[in-house]
């Protein structure tokens, strides 16, 4: 109900001290892209049938109620770009934005006190209040959220003209599939927010890789096959190090280390593994040995494969590799 969240507010600002405040609260900390909006809203004697959470209500409903805030309030939206939240992160880029829209209004009311969204408010020149669900319980915050996100919603999609490709009128900038196959097929664009895509990146570039080590693993396993070598064990791993496969005959228990490269520009595959990673693999398999004793001969291979040509990849296994 509208009149508890006015009381409520009430009751916070009265404990405070505060005899005139406003609210305040910013929208797209959690984007990938486009700028960070905060608003500040003083409401005073307004009264508005259905402030609430703006991730509560329908587009439309935000608009009809962005129109009566803005006839009947004092309020102001402040941005802070890409470039700086890249620069700095993005707590300091959205506070300074809530810090900035509460300073106009307090040019234009006397307020003496801020209700601020969340749980961190820092460094406003005016006494604060963090209240965490602010915009769920407090009319001037559910107000500044409205008030933000209407006109940062407004940006995106014209933001979406400039930068096609990744549905930013629809996901408003948040990590939908489509923006992600947006990502993945235009790579970022200079409205992207550069800290936030690295984890991102470093997760899909892991998940690739794990991909190519799969498929590496596969091929070799074939060629061991053909040599009628039995698979014992994949992907077999210990605090020491870890083995891609192991197979056997009936002479050899084979310990594999796989390498699957795109070509031979750099280095060849199998010079990929050096003294480091080849003890190791030594360790790990004395601790194999260990768990399942047998009385065939150890011997350590490297299968290095080139993939240039998807449909006829270049093996080249060596046996006895150190």
């Amino acid at each position: 109900m509208e009149t508890d969240k006015v009381a409520f507010e009430r009751t916070i600002a009265q404990a405070n001290g505060f005899s005139c405040w406003c609210g305040t609260d910013e929208v797209g900390r959690g984007s990938l892209a486009g700028p960070v909006y905060a608003a500040a809203v003083y409401l005073g004697d307004a009264h508005i049938e259905g402030l609430d959470d703006s991730k509560k209500l329908t587009a439309r409903r935000r608009r009809e109620l962005f129109d009566e805030i803005c006839a009947k309030t004092v309020w102001s939206v402040r941005f802070v770009t890409v470039r700086e939240i890249n620069r700095t992160d993005i707590l300091s880029a959205s506070q300074k934005a809530m810090r900035d829209a509460v300073d106009d209004v307090a040019s234009l009311v006397p307020i003496d006190g801020v209700i601020v969204d969340g749980n961190v408010a820092r460094e406003f020149t005016l006494p604060v209040v963090s209240v965490v669900g602010g915009d769920e319980k407090c009319a001037s915050v559910a107000a500044a959220s409205i008030v933000a996100k209407v006109v940062r919603d407004r940006v995106l999609t014209d933001m979406d003209e400039f930068f096609p490709g990744y549905g930013f009128a629809k996901n408003k900038g948040y990590g939908t599939k489509e923006h992600y196959e947006g990502l993945n097929r235009f790579g970022p664009s200079v409205e992207h927010r550069t800290r936030f895509l690295r984890k991102y990146y470093y997760r899909r570039d892991r998940m690739e890789a794990k991909r190519r080590g799969m498929l590496g693993e596969q091929i070799a396993l074939k060629e061991y096959t053909k040599r009628r070598y039995v698979l014992k064990e994949r992907n077999f791993r210990t605090r020491r190090g870890e083995i891609d496969l192991i197979v056997a005959n009936n002479k050899y228990i084979v310990f594999c280390e796989v390498k699957l490269r795109g070509s031979v520009d750099f280095a060849q595959p199998v010079e990929f593994v050096d003294i480091h990673k080849q003890r190791r693999i030594r360790m790990a398999a004395q601790e194999w040995l260990q768990r399942n004793p047998c009385n065939l001969q150890p011997r350590f291979d490297v299968i290095g494969i080139v993939d240039e040509d998807k449909d006829n990849p270049k093996i080249e296994l060596i046996e006895n590799a150190f």
